[in-house]
């Protein structure tokens, strides 16, 4: 049998393999001849033929373009199992089917086919309509640039990327080669607003893209302001000119000034685009200047009227800056007050809040031992009750002396009180040695009655029979 691709392709221009192998039976086959023909119309023309007694031989027009691959077949003993060939150059007439056949004995002839494709890569091509495209008054569209995509097969798919509103107009054309040209031709109505503007032709070709601009050339006639005068001129103002400005492609090739309530002052000077008042300002340059722009395509004209006041005057943008300016002070004032207010009211709360504090009813004030252990094995002595209960109206004062004048407190209640006094002042100002001396009483009281009474220092009593102390927790 003989084995072949189904098809092949390749572009113009290039080179391409047609391979054909042949397997041999068991016991094997003799080859008589391997005839590569190429189907024509129904017809099989011979492209080139391998004969072991005979040769190799190439036919017109294949002679100078194809070849056998494998050089065994052109040795004097042949190899004929693998008769693949070569096209080189390749033509889109070599778009065929290709049918490579064996003759064998006594089996007989052995076929396959190929069919070859031949692709070409089209010449991609994009201009301006004319190297100049003049704005119209009227509203028409016009075709300012084409894109050619030519001689390509198969055919190309013409898009245009671009920012303008425009239409685009393809049309596609067969050639006698079997090649097919593609054109678009952009439409859109030219102005001054579409000069210098990008224009994309993207060329789609199988898998291939293929791009190409132009930048468009709109040729319109002038378009004129004139600047220099602010509102402002008033009398012996110096340095004062007006400026003619025009828009205008190509440019401008003429300019000229005129003064419409008669001749031009006598302190105007004409420099081009710049007419330029000499000396300080007088009630004489007052009146309306006309500025004409000229170009090959036309002209364009345009005026002003100049006031001369006696006195200089603020713009009316200055007055709006200040406006402006005074309505962000005022904000800021505003903004100020608001957070000025909040930090107010929240200092307020946090205040009154620490006032209506009574103390943290997890912490009670040890009187005699303020925090130091117990004395063990103390002879024990009366002590203070250990619930006190007291009307919510009984005065503070009243309280303490109830603890004071108890018999077994006496006055080292009141010397601990003392002693207390003098350890927070020992504190404050860094004197060691007295708060040591302090701290020494207070052991040695403790020592002597030990026990620890639970009595707050601004004497306030709980409902479960403890006193808190408020000092403490301020402390």
């Amino acid at each position: 049998m003989v084995q072949m691709e189904s098809s092949k392709a390749g572009f113009v221009g290039s080179q391409v393999e047609l391979p054909c192998q042949f397997v041999n039976s068991n016991p094997p086959v003799k080859i008589s001849q391997v005839t590569w023909q190429k189907l024509v119309n129904g017809t099989k023309q011979n492209v080139a033929i391998a004969n072991p007694a005979l040769g190799v031989s190439v036919l017109n027009p294949f002679r100078e373009r194809v070849r056998f691959k494998n050089p065994a077949v052109r040795q004097r003993t042949p190899s004929l199992e693998d008769t693949t060939i070569v096209f080189n150059r390749l033509k889109l007439t070599d778009e065929s089917t290709y049918i490579c056949e064996y003759t064998t004995f006594p089996a007989g002839n052995r076929e396959n086919m190929v069919n070859l494709t031949v692709f070409a890569r089209p010449m991609i091509q994009m201009s301006l309509s004319t190297p100049s495209i003049v704005a119209g008054s009227k509203d028409l569209k016009m075709t300012v640039a084409t894109c050619v995509s030519a001689n390509g097969k198969p055919a190309s798919v013409i898009t245009w990327e671009t920012d303008l509103d425009g239409e685009s107009n393809t049309q596609e054309i067969s050639n006698p080669d079997g090649t097919v040209t593609v054109r678009s031709d952009y439409l859109v109505v030219p102005s001054r607003e579409i000069h210098q503007q990008l224009l994309t032709c993207i060329s789609t070709y199988n898998d291939e893209q293929y791009t190409d601009s132009v930048t468009l050339n709109i040729q319109y006639e002038p378009e004129v302001i004139i600047e220099g005068f602010d509102g402002n001129w008033y009398l012996n103002r110096e340095n004062v000119q007006l400026t003619c400005l025009a828009d205008a492609n190509p440019t401008i090739s003429l300019y000229q000034w005129r003064y419409l309530n008669g001749t031009l002052p006598s302190s105007a000077e004409l420099r081009d685009d710049v007419l330029i008042f000499k000396g300080p300002v007088t009630y004489d340059i007052a009146g309306t200047y006309v500025c004409d722009a000229t170009n090959s395509i036309g002209s364009g004209s345009a005026s002003v009227e100049v006031i001369v006041t006696e006195f200089p005057s603020y713009p009316h943008e200055v007055f709006q800056d200040q406006q402006q300016a005074g309505v962000v002070i005022g904000g800021a004032v505003v903004c100020g007050t608001v957070l000025l207010a909040a930090v107010t009211l929240l200092v307020v709360f946090l205040y009154r809040r620490r006032c209506m504090f009574k103390g943290d009813y997890s912490t009670k004030k040890q009187i005699l031992g303020n925090g130091y252990s117990k004395a063990g094995n103390v002879p024990s002595h009366p002590s203070l009750p250990h619930s006190l209960t007291f009307s919510d109206d009984s005065d503070e004062e009243k309280k303490l002396e109830l603890y004071r004048g108890s018999s077994i407190l006496g006055g080292s209640v009141q010397e601990f009180h003392t002693c207390h006094d003098s350890r927070i002042k020992a504190y404050r100002t860094g004197l060691i040695e007295e708060h040591e001396r302090c701290a020494f009483n207070e052991q040695t009281y403790i020592y002597e009655y030990g026990s620890e009474v639970e009595v707050s220092v601004d004497m306030i009593p709980q409902m479960d029979g403890s006193v808190i102390s408020k000092e403490e927790w301020y402390v």
